[in-house]
């Protein structure tokens, strides 16, 4: 979902949001940084595999996923990373590792860690490197209706 579809999208549902650009940036602490969010409201999209089904997890930029925690709350016997080679083709429209935590347009469970929702607002990449989209956390939730968990 490259920027335009998902301005679209966040328009066709009332959300208010914001566009920042920032320079190319690979690292979630790096997007924050150029783009002067706080790393605990800037989200990173990590694609795990739960029992062998491709899922998607939105967690703090300045932190690592639980695995544990996300395989307890899951009840999953087991949890692993995604390679890309096992996800890319889901998301031809996006830049390997900047998609956006919206899952479950790509028929995907999304898990978000809690610490992320005790903010106001959520920040994530828009597709691309260069830009990210900031909107309030309660509108996330709305639209990705993602699973807390607490890690």
């Amino acid at each position: 979902m490259p920027i335009k579809r998902l301005k679209e999208f966040l328009d066709q549902k009332g959300v208010k949001y914001v566009s920042i650009g920032h320079s190319k940036a690979f690292t979630a602490q790096e997007v924050a940084a150029s783009a002067h969010i706080p790393g605990r409201e800037m989200a990173k999209t990590v694609m795990v595999k739960l029992d062998g089904k491709m899922a998607m997890v939105a967690a703090p930029a300045n932190r690592k996923v639980d695995m544990e925690s996300l395989r307890r709350a899951t009840k999953a016997s087991r949890v692993e990373l995604a390679s890309e080679q096992e996800f890319v083709a889901m998301f031809p429209e996006c830049e390997v590792g900047a998609m956006p935590p919206f899952g479950n347009l790509y028929g995907l469970d999304v898990y978000v860690e809690e610490e992320l929702a005790k903010d106001e607002n959520i920040a994530f990449n828009a597709g691309t490197h260069t830009e990210l989209i900031k909107m309030a956390y309660r509108d996330f939730e709305r639209l990705a209706q993602p699973t807390a968990f607490s890690a």
